[in-house]
């Protein structure tokens, strides 16, 4: 109850540069909502990126309900852009709701991963990714059909 409270409170945020098919992304690190640092690896097979509350909103309603490592057995990473949040209310109230999840959320505080990408904020950003290199790119705003294209990639 309180991720969705914090999920509402996100503000939209885009990055520097567009994110193409065909483009290698870079390797980045970031910490999760435990301040763990994950790095973006060539294993890394999807990548979903949220850069706004609603965005965030849709991938909590498509994966909040599986099991503890859904993300992982599909070697995908997901980033949310919290860099237009204040910083007090990121550390009072967004991390520690998003410590109650099931799953990893990298946290882009400066909006350095999260690129722009979106024409409408409540967008998902999927990016498939073979050796760092986006092999496809779609967006999402329905947590049904990503929830869908998730349970593609345990097959």
């Amino acid at each position: 109850m309180k991720l969705r409270l914090v999920l509402m409170l996100m503000g939209v945020s885009l990055g520097a540069q567009a994110i193409e098919t065909a483009q290698t992304l870079e390797p980045f690190t970031l910490q999760d909502q435990f301040e763990e640092t994950v790095t973006l690896t060539e294993s890394t097979r999807i990548l979903l990126v949220a850069s706004s509350r609603k965005a965030a909103s849709v991938v909590d309603e498509a994966i909040k309900d599986q099991p503890e490592g859904y993300l992982d057995a599909r070697q995908a990473l997901y980033v949310a852009d919290i860099s237009k949040m204040p910083g007090l209310v990121t550390r009072m109230f967004l991390i520690p709701s998003m410590r109650e999840a099931n799953y990893r959320v990298l946290l882009d505080r400066e909006s350095a991963v999260a690129p722009e990408h979106l024409k409408n904020d409540g967008e998902v950003l999927w990016l498939r990714l073979d050796n760092r290199e986006v092999l496809e790119r779609r967006t999402f705003t329905d947590a049904e059909e990503l929830r869908a294209a998730l349970e593609e990639e345990s097959s």
